[in-house]
């Protein structure tokens, strides 16, 4: 109560501090955090993390504390040690708080959300000490969320059987081979009851400020936009990287919705009479687009496409190159490897070799 009545008061000072606060009426005031305390952020890293991610994620609630003149929200960096953790980039961050001291708490006195960030190598990190931690968090009914590749290691836990997520797109078709049970979205992020994922990387600023709007409401997210120099919050359902042709945005509905029409048909490949059927026009006013847009008949096009999910299967899992060339709608591998070295100058096998060798059974 104490607590509640301490914010109450911090909000009053700001709004009369601050003077884009003044313009808004009485109802913001009940933007603010419910329990009367700030809301506790634990970002648990893994080893070759984002750099990108983890700031684009963290800097919305330290702008929403700045702008508001509250604290709004505190965080701390978990990690399974008390040794730094080093990123990607080879900057290494130091650990707040570690694992089993979170597990050793009560449960009303633990974070109000875990985030989990991750790097390239996240599939060889499930410990059992990992998998034990993750799965005791979500007993709890602790909100968690993964950015990034960090949706593979709750996808390995099982916690996302059921549940509608997201990857970052170089590792959707990946995804979407290995784990069965998710229903996979080609989103920006994605909320499912206790669980979030998020596509990581500039993604994950898109993230917070939506968990900010929910928090402490829409003015807050609104002002940690305007001081970032971001037009807009970004919806949740706005695809990662648009269909292929999003270069040809404004260019013609059509064409946009054919290539989204093939993007999403790649395992049973559709006839061009058919792909036209669906994009509502002739399979002539269809070649004309392309020709005129793509400078390549939509044929080709297609192929390009299925070709390019195979070298993303290829450099993001340990399938057999068979089983690869079945998943892009190729009759043989003979096939899919001639059109393969025909966009890419080398053969399945040769870009297999170029592969990371952490990559085993499921990104790394």
């Amino acid at each position: 109560m104490k607590a509640a009545v301490c914010l109450q008061g911090s909000w009053t000072k700001a709004m009369n501090a601050h003077p884009d606060i003044n313009a808004i009426n009485a109802s913001t005031v009940a933007e603010m955090p419910s329990q009367g305390r700030p809301i506790e952020l634990a970002i648990l890293l893994f080893p070759g993390f984002s750099q990108l991610a983890l700031h684009a994620f963290l800097e919305p609630f330290h702008i929403a504390n700045t702008v508001m003149r509250l604290k709004l929200f505190k965080w701390r960096i978990a990690g399974f040690s008390t040794q730094p953790v080093e990123g990607s980039s080879g900057i290494s961050v130091a650990v707040d708080v570690t694992t089993d001291e979170l597990n050793s708490r009560s449960p009303s006195r633990g974070p109000d959300h875990l985030i989990i960030v991750a790097g390239e190598q996240v599939g060889r990190r499930l410990s059992p000490q990992c998998n034990n931690f993750l799965r005791m968090i979500a007993r709890r009914g602790v909100p968690i969320s993964a950015l990034g590749t960090a949706s593979w290691l709750l996808a390995q836990t099982g916690l996302l059987a059921g549940t509608r997520c997201t990857i970052h797109w170089s590792r959707l078709a990946a995804f979407s081979e290995v784990f069965s049970q998710p229903d996979i979205r080609d989103t920006l992020f994605v909320k499912d009851g206790q669980f979030s994922t998020c596509a990581g990387e500039l993604a994950s600023f898109d993230l917070a400020v939506d968990m900010i709007a929910n928090h402490v409401g829409g003015f807050t997210a609104q002002q940690v936009c305007r001081h970032a120099t971001v037009e807009g919050q970004r919806s949740g359902t706005n695809r990662q990287t648009g269909p292929t042709g999003l270069a040809f945005a404004g260019v013609s509905d059509k064409l946009l919705m054919s290539m989204r029409i093939m993007d999403e048909n790649v395992e049973c490949p559709l006839s061009m009479s058919e792909v036209a059927k669906r994009a509502g026009v002739s399979r002539r006013q269809l070649e004309r687009l392309f020709a005129a847009h793509v400078h390549m008949p939509p044929v080709r096009h297609y192929l390009r496409v299925r070709v390019e999910h195979g070298k993303r299967l290829i450099e993001g899992t340990s399938m057999a190159i068979v089983d690869i060339a079945m998943a892009c709608g190729f009759v043989s591998p003979s096939h899919f490897a001639k059109c393969f070295r025909l966009f890419n100058g080398v053969s399945p096998q040769q870009c297999r070799l170029t592969v990371p060798a952490w990559v085993g059974p499921g990104l790394g």
